[in-house]
């Protein structure tokens, strides 16, 4: 003899139907809130560089009695005219910035391509070592390698010279770490194939692996050209010549005063927001690369 249990109305277990207006209602309030939110956050990081902006087109007193207005009382481009047309070595300091920032990424992204390679299909003794140290060189803080670096410098014969502030950038730890790390996720059923059809080891790097490598050569650019085109320390330490001044150099010497431009706020952000264009420019061109790589690495 079976009985049977009549689950009763009212009961906890009983699902309660929700109404579809209630659940469009809580979808539209999350989503609004969300932008929201987003949006001020967005606000937060982009008035500062705004503000930037809008002051390099303010007179020197304007500046002084409204420095957070975003509406100048007069608008001037006293400010362009004195970095393009004045006693400022600001063309120079940008052509020493270009030149130095190509060599660097280019050098750097064919250098640590190739040792990532090697420490990913190679095998030779010490590699593990090597491996180790690499990652111990990338827990090192860098100002703690300026000193060391201006002796090294200094010693061989490159110190003030565009040789000295190009070459020991051409390789970075990180770098090849990233490189290593993306060739140890491609199949050497790959590689294998191209040495069958006769393919040496360079031909098989250059021609096969290098090329599905794209992902990562992206990200090693766009890194290696805003970490040169960024870098200060290291240009302190290594040149010491006015007609050596990078961006960076030459921008921080005229935010200390160092040039004789005193509190002359407009001429010194729009210095500042000239050197900040071409990185934002590298990042709205490969932005659509960049957001792809990020996504692939979180699906693994």
């Amino acid at each position: 003899m079976s009985t049977s249990t009549l689950q009763k109305p009212g009961t906890a277990d009983e699902l309660v139907p929700v109404r579809p207006g209630e659940s469009n209602n809580r979808r539209v309030f999350t989503t609004s809130l969300t932008y929201a939110m987003l949006l001020v956050i967005a606000i937060v990081y982009i008035f500062p560089f705004l503000l930037q902006i809008i002051t390099s087109f303010k007179t020197d007193g304007d500046a002084a009695s409204n420095p957070i207005s975003l509406i100048p009382a007069t608008w001037s481009t006293a400010t362009y005219q004195t970095l393009f047309g004045g006693d400022l070595d600001f063309p120079l300091w940008t052509m020493n910035s270009v030149i130095v920032t190509v060599c660097v990424t280019i050098g750097r992204v064919f250098f640590c391509s190739l040792a990532g390679y090697a420490l990913a299909r190679l095998h030779f003794r010490g590699r593990g070592v090597m491996f180790a140290l690499l990652i111990a060189v990338m827990a090192v803080p860098g100002v703690v390698l300026l000193i060391p670096k201006f002796l090294v410098v200094n010693q061989i014969g490159l110190y003030d010279s565009y040789a000295g502030m190009i070459v020991p950038l051409l390789v970075d730890a990180a770098g090849i770490f990233i490189m290593r790390n993306f060739f140890e996720s491609i199949p050497v059923s790959v590689e294998e194939a191209a040495r069958i059809d006769g393919a040496g080891i360079f031909r098989t790097f250059w021609s096969v692996v290098l090329p599905m490598a794209r992902p990562a050569l992206v990200v090693l650019t766009i890194l290696s050209f805003q970490g040169s085109w960024n870098e200060l320390s290291h240009f302190v330490v290594t040149a010491q010549s006015a007609e050596l001044y990078t961006l960076t150099k030459g921008v921080a010497t005229l935010a200390a005063g160092g040039l004789g431009q005193a509190q002359q706020f407009p001429l010194k952000l729009g210095a500042a927001a000239l050197m900040t264009i071409p990185v934002a420019v590298l990042f709205f061109i490969f932005q659509r690369q960049i957001m792809s790589t990020a996504e692939g690495a979180e699906k693994g």
